[in-house]
């Protein structure tokens, strides 16, 4: 009797000893980490036109990208472009502000100016939706082709021009490029290339290493 009681009691013991809670450990959430949208740098046509580079350059969100799109579609006349736009040492010796492209012969009168067709141009442009106007792009040269005439432009390049002569040559050039080349022109000329494009002077540095800033006039 005792040894079944003795039991009987462990038993009672057994089943009212709590069993130990295992503690559960919870992890903290991670959070998601943004996903980064790559960009790929843009293919461009072959010699591709100066308003093109900057465009697709403009466009990218990263410095970095920036700096590899000019590095990608280097040339001289790219160059020498940001040169006339970002160094200060550079003195345009052209009228600033618009640029008349047009002159009646009678009396020698402004017709328009340069900002008057680029507009109207880029609204037939729109209208397309290309960069292309078709049969006017025929015959039209290019800054890649003109960029070694920029010295004219400028303080110590050629002083023997005159300054109506200067202007005609500047004007002359305008008419022959695609007018968002000849925007361009016109904005370099004023130092004024941001307004449209989103270059900021250090990413042209990081493209351009070789070049040196100062000194030019």
């Amino acid at each position: 009797m005792t040894t079944k009681k003795t039991t009987a009691t462990t038993r009672k013991k057994a089943s009212t000893t709590k069993k130990p809670v295992r503690k559960t450990t919870t992890k903290p959430k991670v959070e998601a980490k943004p996903k980064v949208i790559s960009q790929s740098i843009p293919d461009l046509p072959v010699n591709p036109f100066a308003y093109e580079v900057f465009d697709a350059a403009s466009k990218q969100r990263s410095k970095g990208n920036k700096v590899k799109v000019l590095q990608k579609y280097s040339d001289p006349s790219i160059k020498a472009l940001c040169i006339w736009n970002f160094d200060e040492s550079v003195i345009s010796l052209l009228p600033p502000g618009e640029v008349p492209y047009g002159t009646n012969k009678e009396d020698g009168n402004t017709t328009g100016t340069l900002s008057d067709k680029i507009n109207d141009a880029v609204g037939k442009m729109n209208e397309m939706g290309s960069t292309s106007l078709g049969s006017q792009d025929q015959g039209r040269t290019t800054i890649r082709k003109e960029y070694t005439k920029f010295y004219n432009f400028i303080k110590g390049g050629n002083s023997e021009l005159s300054g109506l002569r200067r202007e005609t040559m500047f004007i002359n050039i305008l008419e022959g490029l695609h007018p968002l080349e000849a925007e361009i022109l016109c904005l370099v000329k004023d130092k004024d290339l941001e307004s449209k494009y989103n270059i900021p002077k250090e990413v042209v540095s990081q493209a351009f290493p070789d070049i040196s800033w100062g000194g030019r006039s």
